[in-house]
């Protein structure tokens, strides 16, 4: 392993230009003192960094590059896609408005075969309610905070919860439903229209921003998306926690064929899976129950490709080019890890780890040990002489479920692709 760039606060995407130039985005959340605002950067040959652009809204969770340009996710409040030009420096908003300030955000872009720019957009909740669980993750701290928006019409189950209103002096209780502000109830047959731009799914637009639409709904937090060979669009799926006021346990990540106008199950179906099934029942026996009550109106929901490794957090990935033979069009996903004992009672240290995906059986194989904190992304050199590989840096939560990062941790490898075969 080759450092090219240290030092970094907490990174989450590297990529390549056709010249070869590395691009790096720190996430600009404010962890250990690190100050608010994504930056992104160009790598050096001496591994300085070269600042491109700087206070975008927390957090940067994806670069891509096409058309001599850099297209910027950034995760605020609200979401905003912007395009960076790598010739004049010009920076322009391609998208905004995007859902913003929840559990998840405005992820990573992908540039199609048709030209359209596409990207996931992450849950605001972890299970479709927002409960007091918000309050413990450390970029929130906050409740209430914005609530889901369906990609489809949706008609609620009229599932409220009670919980303590954290924001009054009183300790009064409010009851909250799903896809509604926080103290606000629901009803049986309550209807929600869906609309665009919605969370927990995949949109996708002209670079220039026009023409946004829904591609798929009811992936929670697609993270990781990229294309196949073939032009087939895949994406990282995140499973929902064993925390909030709907619980749900042993929910794997995902890998998912993403389709047109397909449902993936979110918030009712864990990979075409009923939340009421018995692997998602507490050691209590207990489940949660459905928040939707018109099932028959929707799309049946996605399978799969894969599951990975409970608590596992599968990010980004590679594709593996073709000059590397035997493993070319294999996948290679970066492991986040777990984030014990927020996302669950009693989580196992899992993932900080490179795995290898054969799309021939959508298998997964280990790949060489690596010595790295939290891999988050990494991309291919089109010879395929190298990998880059990106680590976020130190960060773990703690047994208070408060966070317990290092700033300036996060680095740039640089990888020989030995390391596939195991």
């Amino acid at each position: 392993m080759q450092t090219i760039a240290q030092n970094l606060n907490f990174p989450t995407s590297v990529a390549l230009d056709d010249r070869g130039a590395v691009y790096v985005a720190e996430s600009g959340v404010p962890f250990d003192g690190v100050p608010a605002g994504g930056v992104v950067s160009r790598v050096n040959a001496d591994g300085t960094l070269t600042r491109l652009v700087e206070g975008l809204r927390p957090p940067v969770n994806g670069i891509a590059y096409a058309d001599g340009s850099l297209f910027i996710s950034e995760g605020g409040h609200p979401g905003r896609i912007s395009r960076l030009s790598i010739a004049t420096g010009e920076w322009q908003t391609v998208l905004d408005g995007l859902p913003g300030f929840g559990n998840y955000h405005t992820n990573m872009c992908a540039i199609g075969p048709d030209g359209k720019l596409y990207f996931g957009q992450g849950a605001m909740t972890n299970s479709g309610v927002i409960g007091l669980d918000s309050h413990d993750i450390g970029w929130l701290r906050k409740v209430p905070h914005s609530h889901d928006i369906p990609g489809y019409d949706i008609t609620l189950a009229g599932f409220n919860l009670e919980t303590i209103d954290p924001e009054a002096q009183d300790g009064k209780k409010v009851c909250t439903g799903a896809f509604v502000p926080f103290g606000t109830p629901t009803v049986l047959g309550q209807r929600v229209k869906g609309s665009v731009p919605c969370t927990a799914s995949i949109m996708r637009c002209n670079p220039d921003g026009s023409e946004l639409e829904l591609v798929a709904w009811g992936l929670r937090n697609p993270y990781g998306l990229g294309f196949l060979p073939d032009g087939r669009l895949i994406a990282t799926e995140q499973g929902s926690d064993d925390r909030g006021s709907r619980p749900i346990v042993n929910c794997p990540d995902l890998l998912f064929e993403v389709r047109r106008s397909a449902w993936y199950g979110w918030p009712d179906y864990i990979g075409g899976v009923p939340v009421m099934d018995a692997r998602f029942h507490d050691d209590n026996g207990r489940a949660a129950c459905f928040l939707l009550a018109n099932h028959d109106e929707l799309p049946r929901p996605e399978r799969p490709l894969l599951e990975f490794e409970l608590n596992s957090s599968a990010v980004k990935f590679a594709i593996v080019p073709p000059p590397l033979g035997q493993w070319s069009g294999h996948l290679v996903v970066a492991m986040f890890g777990d984030e014990g004992p927020l996302t669950g009672a009693s989580p196992s240290r899992a993932g900080r780890k490179l795995v290898r995906v054969d799309p021939a059986n959508w298998s997964v194989h280990p790949t060489q040990p690596l010595s790295l904190h939290r891999p988050i992304d990494l991309v291919f050199e089109p010879s395929g002489a190298a990998v880059y590989v990106l680590d976020f840096g130190e960060f773990e939560i703690t047994p208070e479920k408060g966070v317990a990062a290092r700033a300036g941790t996060g680095c740039l490898w640089k990888l020989a692709p030995d390391f596939l075969a195991l």
